[in-house]
């Protein structure tokens, strides 16, 4: 789920829907199922309990197109595991979904909450001004910069690389206050960090090696032996054409975890990209070569 000032992001697992009457499993459940539309359209029982608040009410569903499935999600908590059945005004209403659900199905649906993240925070933390988000304390500041980028991730997964990027440049842009002690520096250090490694490949799925090269050295200031973002800045290199330096990268990287095998791979890959830009090379010197002579004869 993602939304605005209430906005809330949710991951959640939900088994293939069955249509027709559920089928009866073991004893009835001591507490009968909870009507949520109230007029039947939308039963809910609790297989499992959840923990903490439940989703905001005022969340918005993302790539929910069920009606019942949004409402029911709504009212979910964390590690919640439910069973809903939606009549089809709230599920497929009159076409179905061929081939697997026939017309006016009434189907079921059980769904585990594994978590979401509620976005008000931060929402309102971007909407305060500098001055007002300076006086913040650091533990408040670190929590709307990790909940911007659990937003960017989830976007990156959907490969929306564009509004990822979006989301991981806010984090980053409140990370830069001055730490008073060194407790508080490597806080704002391994926060600076992910959100770095999160920008660098961010940046290579949008084609701009430089980009992904620039943050990818700013990881290695905090980090010079992160392997992940040795490996980021040996792409962006070989991308560049800039094969030296994305060898010493990639071995750097390959010191460190020498059996890892996207490393190992992408040696391979730039050993046959170097081959290749030097045959082509060889080929194009050649040729002028031969255009030489031929002037002089």
């Amino acid at each position: 789920m993602q939304g605005g000032g209430s906005g809330a992001w949710a991951g959640l697992v939900a088994r293939p829907p069955r249509w027709g009457p559920p089928p009866a499993r073991g004893p009835p459940p001591a507490r009968g199922p909870q009507d949520l539309s109230g007029d039947g359209g939308v039963r809910k029982e609790e297989l499992r309990p959840g923990t903490g608040q439940p989703v905001p009410p005022a969340a918005t569903v993302a790539d929910i197109t069920l009606r019942g499935l949004e409402i029911g999600l709504l009212t979910m908590k964390k590690g919640e595991v439910a069973r809903f059945v939606f009549t089809p005004v709230y599920a497929y209403g009159q076409q179905g979904c061929p081939p697997l659900i026939p017309p006016n199905a009434t189907v079921l649906f059980e769904v585990e909450m594994l978590d979401f993240i509620d976005s008000a925070d931060s929402d309102a933390f971007f909407a305060l001004t500098a001055e007002q988000q300076d006086t913040f304390p650091l533990q408040k500041v670190l929590k709307v910069a990790d909940t911007e980028r659990e937003f960017g991730n989830y976007l990156y997964r959907k490969q929306c690389f564009e509004g990822a990027k979006e989301r991981y440049k806010r984090a980053y842009s409140i990370l830069g206050r001055s730490p008073s002690n060194e407790a508080e520096r490597c806080q704002i250090d391994a926060s600076k960090l992910l959100v770095l490694l999160n920008l660098s490949v961010t940046y290579l799925k949008l084609e701009h090696p430089d980009r992904a090269l620039m943050y990818g050295e700013k990881a290695l200031e905090i980090d010079h032996r992160n392997t992940k973002a040795l490996f980021r800045c040996g792409q962006a290199c070989l991308c560049m054409m800039e094969y030296k330096k994305a060898r010493d990268f990639l071995v750097r990287a390959q010191h460190i975890e020498p059996f890892n095998n996207d490393i190992n791979n992408e040696l391979k890959k730039l050993a046959s990209c170097y081959k290749d830009y030097v045959e082509k090379e060889k080929e194009m010197c050649c040729r002028m070569l031969a255009s030489l002579n031929s002037s002089h004869a």
